[in-house]
């Protein structure tokens, strides 16, 4: 497994930079956020060029660090159609680009029915109608993956509409696409009053989505509900456990640090290398700077 980061970690804006200091502290992947190299978060077509793309993947493979998936989170589950749309739109522009960035998945969020953030709690997400505007769009997702050769990698989270394993598992049943899979993160799939089952619900987690993988997450929690906002090694999930988890799955991708601030990279990091050695998991190797 290779330790990675999610770009926006660091006060950067240009490719070179946000790979030197993913560089600087031996990471060996990142899931890139466009708005680190200078880009708009979900670009139009005609505001990523291929010649930019390639800049972007030069910077990140002098430096000896992949490009494992590529941000391209929007409201899935918008009240309004047109905000989906455009979200498809641009989520195409996104995978057109993969090619020449060197990534092959992107990450999604099924959202929720707010208007203000797809993070955020709201009692329609968990209605038939919200469901079905969910599973369209991500339909249509799936076939940008399948028409760019790009995997889409969906979180269940608890404030979304796919806010369960169970939940992901008919969403990955209804679209039946082999380019849909998940992002497993053990921190956010407990609801309030869930906690207790830690154990319990990691193994059914991984029982039910451990074969569709694409990319792992890795923060912490102190409670359960909404929460998940802690760096790796700062709260209670059972890492041990979660990543044992992840290796007996078959998972041998990276796992992405991210809910950190820059100072805390290097601790986080070696919290993770310390777990996957115990378990006679070797990381990847290091980085270049």
């Amino acid at each position: 497994m290779q330790i990675g980061i999610l770009t926006n970690t660091f006060d950067t804006t240009t490719p070179e930079d946000t790979a030197r200091a993913v560089a600087a502290h031996e990471l060996q992947a990142v899931q890139l956020e466009l708005a680190s190299v200078g880009l708009p978060a979900m670009p139009d077509a005609d505001e990523i060029s291929r010649a930019e793309a390639q800049r972007i993947r030069d910077a990140f493979a002098e430096r000896g660090v992949a490009i494992a998936a590529v941000s391209g989170t929007f409201n899935m589950a918008h009240p309004d159609s047109a905000a989906r749309q455009a979200g498809l739109r641009r989520l195409d522009a996104v995978a057109a680009a993969c090619g020449d960035l060197g990534a092959r998945v992107i990450t999604l969020c099924t959202g929720t029915r707010s208007r203000e953030s797809m993070w955020r709690w709201h009692a329609d997400s968990y209605t038939d109608a919200a469901w079905r505007d969910m599973s369209e769009t991500m339909r249509a997702a799936a076939h940008i993956g399948e028409a760019h050769g790009v995997t889409m990698a969906f979180e269940p989270e608890v404030n979304n509409v796919v806010d369960s394993a169970q939940r992901a598992r008919r969403l990955l049943d209804e679209v039946a696409s082999p380019r849909l899979k998940v992002i497993m993160d053990g921190a956010n799939i407990f609801h309030t009053g869930e906690l207790p089952r830690m154990t319990e619900m990691l193994h059914e987690a991984f029982d039910l989505l451990g074969k569709d993988i694409a990319l792992a997450h890795a923060k912490d929690l102190d409670h359960d509900g909404d929460a998940g906002h802690l760096p790796a090694g700062k709260g209670l999930l059972d890492y041990p456990l979660y990543l044992s988890l992840l290796r007996q799955s078959g998972f041998d991708g990276a796992i992405i640090l991210h809910g950190l601030r820059a100072d805390e990279v290097d601790g986080c990091a070696a919290f993770l290398r310390g777990h996957l050695s115990t378990q006679g998991h070797r990381p990847a190797g290091t980085s270049r700077l």
